[in-house]
């Protein structure tokens, strides 16, 4: 399933959109550009719905898109598309314009500061578990596949025997103990 189709769903589940305020076209249609999540941060992608417009496809424009949006009608008639914003974008609020036949639709998408992480320590701190990496399932496959040596046989050869000693040593102690003192 595409990311879009995957965000789509997703919201659609949720029942409600987080959207910016989307100011609606100047002729007065009904309609209106929403851009979910509202509030992406430089990098992150965002799914953009447009209501109210009677062609099969549009064309968003916004300074805080990678490129240019094309819009195509999805399963209940409103326009979706989905764009990334751009990486080397500051805060702050930008225009999205649709392209809707004679008409056109604006919305906003507000862009949010990039999260700074926390560098790296320049060295380990704590030891480092190693495992057998990709190999160590080969081993195990190999000793498998080759069975019991010669080792296992005799092991299992002596642990028999002494099984076999007990349980005849103890079965004659039985014995004995049946038929009393003579």
């Amino acid at each position: 399933m595409g990311s879009l189709r995957v965000t789509l769903c997703a919201i659609a589940a949720l029942g409600t959109v987080a959207v910016t305020p989307a100011a609606y076209a100047a002729d007065g249609a009904d309609g209106g550009v929403s851009v979910s999540p509202s509030s992406p941060r430089p990098g992150g992608d965002v799914a953009l719905l447009v209501s109210g417009c009677r062609e099969k496809t549009a064309l968003a424009v916004s300074a805080a898109f990678a490129a240019d949006v094309r819009l195509t009608v999805g399963a209940d008639g409103t326009l979706v598309g989905q764009s990334r914003i751009r990486s080397t974008l500051t805060a702050g609020t930008y225009d999205v314009k649709v392209a809707c036949g004679d008409a056109s639709r604006t919305g906003a998408v507000t862009v949010v500061r990039k999260e700074t992480r926390p560098s790296a320590h320049p060295s380990p701190v704590a030891p480092v578990e190693a495992g057998g990496g990709g190999t160590a399932h080969l081993a195990v496959v190999d000793a498998r596949e080759a069975g019991p040596g010669t080792a296992h046989t005799v092991t299992g050869l002596v642990l028999a025997g002494v099984a076999a000693t007990a349980v005849a040593l103890r079965s004659g102690r039985r014995s004995r103990e049946q038929r009393g003192p003579h």
